[in-house]
């Protein structure tokens, strides 16, 4: 995942790099990779109370090996823009490492189509402010935010006729997508596409969020831990 390495490259330690490889593209294929990214979400949402959500995307390129996929063998999100051909992975996050959604989309396909599909995930979280750039500032998708519950914070086009107010210092917290979309392309195989499948491409950063997370969690422990022991020392 950190290097971009192909599975012929994976240390003997492991094991088999083709059973590895099936393995992965196995739980991949029948949602165990999305289950557990989803049951450490849920765990790590349960116990905070969410107040505030970002809604954002980041352009992903998509190398040669992740072309000629039978076109019967699952839905491929591949784009054609000015940059060459493309994936864009939307997300919705609650913090700098954890999503609530994710889910991939071809790059030359417009934002706001997807930030409306993105809303059914952080509609659960009524009351809380979704932090919007200026993409999804139209008025189909504040009016959908709105009656999920959620109060957007957006700012609206230069050349909007009657453009509103917004909360400018909360907006300013809309960073924290971009610090997981920072965190996940430190990993090369989120920084590119080298899957020709949606399920296996979207199956890596997911993973690499997991590893996140866990990383996260042992490192507050241990602090916590220490805390602790020296406390009662």
């Amino acid at each position: 995942m950190q290097d971009g390495a192909p599975w012929r490259d994976l240390p003997e330690c492991y094991g088999k790099w083709i059973t590895v490889c099936r393995r992965f593209n196995r739980w991949s294929g029948n949602g165990a990779m999305e289950r557990l990214f989803t049951a450490l979400q849920e765990e790590r949402i349960i116990g905070v109370e969410i107040r505030v959500l970002a809604m954002n995307s980041t352009s992903v390129k998509v190398h040669q090996h992740a072309a000629g996929a039978p076109k019967k063998g699952g839905s491929r999100s591949v784009g054609v823009s000015r940059g060459g051909r493309n994936t864009k992975v939307r997300v919705v996050s609650d913090s700098g490492s954890t999503l609530v959604e994710i889910h991939p989309g071809p790059g030359n396909e417009h934002d706001a189509a997807h930030g409306r599909r993105s809303m059914a995930a952080p509609g659960a979280f009524m009351g809380a402010h979704l932090l919007m750039d200026r993409a999804y500032e139209g008025d189909s998708t504040r009016l959908l935010a709105e009656s999920f519950g959620l109060t957007t914070v957006v700012p609206p086009k230069r050349n909007r006729t009657a453009p509103w107010d917004y909360d400018r210092e909360a907006y300013k917290g809309r960073n924290m997508v971009e610090r997981v979309f920072n965190r996940m392309k430190h990993h090369r195989k989120a920084a590119a596409r080298y899957d020709r499948l949606d399920e296996t491409f979207l199956a890596e950063p997911r993973l690499i969020l997991i590893a996140i997370y866990l990383k996260n969690t042992a490192k507050n422990s241990k602090c916590k831990y220490t805390l602790i022991h020296d406390w009662y020392a």
